[in-house]
């Protein structure tokens, strides 16, 4: 009976402990990596290649062309420019089906707590139907969350997520209180805060877009060692002789009590590292096998620490009964698995336009805002193309890039020579991932090798979108890319979305003078009225409207040499 006891305490303390101090601290370690990360990359990107560099860095030396017969004309997009795209279409279909796979999984993991906890009541007036529909909207809090980082691209989406789930929690407590009146508002809300609060505060921590991409890896790394501090510290402490054991060894080495302590902590958690550096590995090996995605990753973290806290209390009723948690990720993790499969969300379907994301790098948490939201629907339908930079370069990188990182291996990923841009841009990630969200493909680029690469890049891309707020004269890269896709991209592909505080005039300049000295061969000099197509930058509702304009370009033409 005491063994039991002391298991099950373990089970209903020590263990939701653990999992709350791994979370909490994957917060500041994730921070503290990303810094790191980001300062490596600046600093990669400013020196020059060591291999012998890549030709067309600059623009050729050509004779002077005669200048343009027409002028360049910008014109300002409206909304809904191209709601009839069967693209568009597609992406659509796709957040729809993706959205209601995650619901049914999350409801198929809130069913199994839900059965398990009924049967624990079972006594106390049998199956009640309320009770019943009240613990399970409680235990399906987290699908909600997963819907929303899904399909919610917008605040006012969200916040609609988060009402209907509340209005319904309101129905439900109100239908409880008026069948029992023993029963009060204060029990309930302890209930749902009891069995979802701790966890939703840490995983919103983690979760957030500057860290979203890597907090699983830190989170299921943090979990290991902290688990392996712990077992440490019980080892130790199981029997008098095991204790003498590590006064006597800290001792030897000059620690008193607490710094032994202290000791066992470091050393637990150093040894249980190496197992947590596997596990990363593996993680990796997944992610580049394409048998997950960031989005999923990062929702499995999730829904596993739901499953574990939410289940934790079960061990009051037998140890066995800790095994609903395990069960109810199983049920969500099978019910992703075939509802992907069912809807053909894994599976490539044409069209699947590739995009070049261009932009000026200074924008900072601006960039990464339309990012976020642009890219939840555009990878809905195709890949993303980009250089990689300061502004985004905590929140598109990928988890193996991250993983190279840790490992001492960030130079390998710059690119070095016209080789390795052939055979990196070959390489790129295309198609669908399992839950159908295709990938983002930086490029790591020196400061002699990113012009070569932003044209081997524009020249395969089915659309541009350059993002040119914050545009000023001091963006001399930014000039030498608007150059490279006047002379070699046609114009019908190009989107630039520009602020309400953008220079107009100057833009409107830079434009006019840059299409005077285009290339004889440009794609565009024949054009009777070329047009480029500007958005301009509105809330919430921008990357809607910059999917919609993009997906107006017909068909990619064979580029020009």
């Amino acid at each position: 009976m005491q063994e039991n006891s002391q298991a099950v305490l373990v089970a209903t303390g020590a263990l939701p402990a653990l999992i709350l101090i791994a979370a909490a601290l994957t917060l500041p370690v994730c921070l503290t990596l990303l810094a790191l990360y980001r300062r490596a990359v600046l600093r990669s990107m400013a020196l020059a290649s060591s291999a012998a560099g890549l030709g067309g860095s600059r623009r050729p030396q050509t004779a002077p062309a005669a200048p343009p017969a027409a002028a360049l004309r910008l014109e300002l997009c409206g909304a809904n420019a191209a709601h009839d795209s069967p693209t568009l279409a597609a992406l659509r279909r796709s957040l729809r089906a993706a959205g209601l796979v995650h619901l049914l999984a999350g409801l198929a993991c809130a069913l199994v707590l839900t059965a398990a906890w009924m049967q624990f009541t079972w006594g106390d007036g049998g199956f009640v139907l309320v009770r019943f529909l009240l613990v399970f909207a409680c235990h399906a809090w987290p699908a909600v969350l997963a819907v929303g980082l899904v399909t919610a691209g917008t605040t006012r989406q969200r916040l609609a997520l988060g009402l209907a789930y509340v209005l319904l929690m309101l129905a439900l407590a109100a239908w409880a209180l008026a069948r029992n009146p023993e029963l009060s508002a204060l029990d309930l809300a302890r209930f749902w805060a009891s069995t979802n609060l701790p966890p939703t505060v840490l995983l919103l921590a983690f979760l957030h877009r500057r860290i979203r991409a890597v907090g699983p890896l830190v989170l299921a790394f943090m979990l290991v060692a902290v688990i392996g501090a712990e077992a440490a510290v019980r080892l130790a402490g199981q029997s008098e002789a095991t204790m003498r054991l590590a006064i006597g060894v800290g001792g030897t080495l000059g620690l008193d009590g607490t710094q032994t302590f202290w000791a066992l902590l470091l050393v637990g958690a150093a040894v249980t590292a190496l197992l947590g550096r596997r596990v990363l590995k593996w993680l990796g090996r997944r992610h580049v096998a394409r048998r997950s995605s960031d989005q999923l990753l990062t929702l499995e973290a999730m829904w596993l620490l739901f499953a574990v806290v939410q289940s934790v209390g079960f061990a009051f009723e037998g140890l066995a009964w800790l095994a609903a948690g395990p069960l109810a990720f199983l049920a969500w993790k099978l019910t992703t698995v075939a509802g992907f499969r069912l809807a053909g969300l894994g599976h490539a379907q044409a069209p699947e336009p590739g995009l070049l994301l261009l932009r000026v790098f200074a924008l900072g948490a601006r960039s990464e805002r339309l990012f976020d939201a642009f890219g939840k629907r555009w990878l809905r339908i195709g890949n993303i193309d980009m250089i990689a930079g300061p502004d985004l370069a905590t929140t598109a990188v990928e988890p193996h890039e991250f993983l190279d990182f840790v490992g001492g291996r960030l130079s390998r990923a710059f690119v070095r020579d016209e080789a390795d841009l052939a055979r990196r841009h070959a390489a790129r990630a295309l198609g669908p991932d399992p839950d159908g969200r295709h990938r983002v493909n930086e490029f790591f680029c020196h400061d002699d090798t990113w012009r070569p690469t932003m044209l081997c890049l524009a020249r395969a891309a089915d659309a541009v979108l350059m993002d040119l707020r914050g545009f000023s004269p001091q963006n001399e890269g930014c000039r030498y890319e608007l150059q490279q896709l006047l002379d070699h991209v046609a114009l019908e592909r190009v989107v630039v979305l520009v602020g309400r505080d953008t220079d107009r005039g100057f833009l409107e300049s830079t434009l006019a003078a840059l299409w005077q000295s285009s290339r004889a061969e440009s794609p565009n000099r024949d054009n009777p009225g070329p047009l480029l197509r500007m958005v301009e930058e509105r809330g919430d509702e921008t990357a809607a409207r910059l999917v919609e304009t993009l997906l107006e370009a017909p068909p990619r033409k064979a580029a020009v040499a």
